[in-house]
């Protein structure tokens, strides 16, 4: 993770300052928000479902309508916002940047972003909060909880397709995600990027469960869209908002707590 606020080659504002955010990721303006920092929020994406100021996507933020809103502080996410992070230091922001790719790096972006915008003990709680509901799921759930790979027979093999054209399966946190709500993920490690995958790939691993979670599509997806393939599988087939798996914020934890549901729900 990475913060302009923190690195001596960032700004020199301070977070105690910070009473103007805009926030150019979907995942920071949910965090912010969790952490009861809505009032700091005056510019947000197109992506966000927030009533505030538009100031573009993800990846094409407009400088002049954001230099309009004069912000303390400046969000971004993802290596994929590198760019858009460095243009904005460039231009004189003070910027929190965060980059989590596996699951314990999600909780702790939490206390990273309550730090930047001024409230560190929000964030903490928040954290300590996702902390105590990850735990809740697993001890609950059958099978290895300690969110590795593999687990006994009570552990249903899954698919998450973060994207169907080409299919890709998810990788970052989901392997972990998908092991702290009882299943087995045999696909990426924790960590790895999200990458096409094969149809023998996926039929060889025999999931008892298909997560489809197409980004961008909330829970719009077609749950055909494996059968319109031709694919091979005995599985059930769910559709999630796909903010459940594909959101680094507290999300996140209701993506866990939903799949849990799904593979364990008599437990």
């Amino acid at each position: 993770m990475y913060s302009s606020r923190d690195d001596a080659a960032g700004g020199a504002g301070s977070a105690s300052d910070v009473e103007r955010v805009v926030s150019l990721a979907p995942s920071a303006t949910a965090t912010v928000a969790a952490m009861g920092g809505r009032d700091l929020l005056v510019g947000v994406t197109t992506h966000c479902p927030l009533d505030r100021t538009v100031v573009g996507g993800w990846l094409n933020p407009d400088y002049d309508r954001l230099a309009d809103l004069d912000p303390d502080l400046v969000c971004t996410a993802d290596a994929l916002q590198a760019d858009v992070r460095d243009e904005l230091a460039a231009r004189g922001y003070d910027v929190c940047h965060v980059e989590p790719d596996r699951l314990d790096a999600v909780v702790d972006s939490f206390a990273t972003l309550g730090r930047a915008v001024g409230r560190p003990e929000a964030g903490e709680r928040l954290a300590d909060e996702a902390r105590r509901r990850i735990d809740a799921v697993r001890d609950r759930v059958p099978g290895r909880s300690d969110g590795e790979q593999g687990g006994d027979d009570a552990r249903p093999v899954v698919y998450c397709e973060e994207w169907g054209d080409p299919p890709m399966a998810a990788g970052n946190w989901v392997p972990e995600v998908v092991a702290a709500a009882g299943g087995s993920y045999p696909f990426w490690d924790p960590g790895e990027r999200s990458r096409e995958v094969t149809r023998e790939q996926v039929e060889a691993a025999d999931p008892t469960h298909v997560i489809v979670h197409h980004c961008g599509h909330g829970d719009r997806a077609d749950p055909d869209i494996l059968a319109d393939r031709g694919w091979d599988l005995d599985a059930s087939v769910h559709v999630l908002d796909d903010d459940l798996l594909n959101q680094p914020s507290p999300r996140l934890l209701d993506g866990v707590e939903t799949l849990a549901e799904l593979f364990h729900g008599d437990n």
